[in-house]
């Protein structure tokens, strides 16, 4: 993924949580992520949000996830890919609710 310029990286440990979007746990600086096989690198858009995220193991992406939001900050979509299988979307309300997947 590219980053836009009004995009921030951090990286962390891992995620909790089974609502979308992951709450994302134990940040971790850059300086360290050479002594670390897996990881999460994470990208927040201007508003704080999680706009992505990519676990990564062996400096392979082994998740992704890219959020996009609604003007009052509820998540409108997600898409959630691995590397063996297609996409899956994931669709919500402006009031947060799920919609549908596909």
């Amino acid at each position: 993924m590219t980053t836009e310029a009004s995009e921030t990286v951090r990286y962390f440990v891992s995620y909790t949580g089974i609502k979308l979007p992951f709450n994302l746990v134990n940040p971790i600086a850059m300086e360290a992520l050479t002594n670390r096989n897996t990881y999460i690198r994470a990208y927040f858009n201007e508003t704080g949000s999680l706009a992505c995220f990519e676990k990564l193991v062996y400096g392979e992406i082994e998740l992704a996830h890219r959020y996009e939001y609604y003007g009052n900050g509820s998540l409108r979509s997600a898409e959630i890919s691995t590397p063996e299988e297609e996409p899956l979307f994931v669709y919500f309300d402006v009031t947060g609710e799920r919609l549908s997947q596909g």
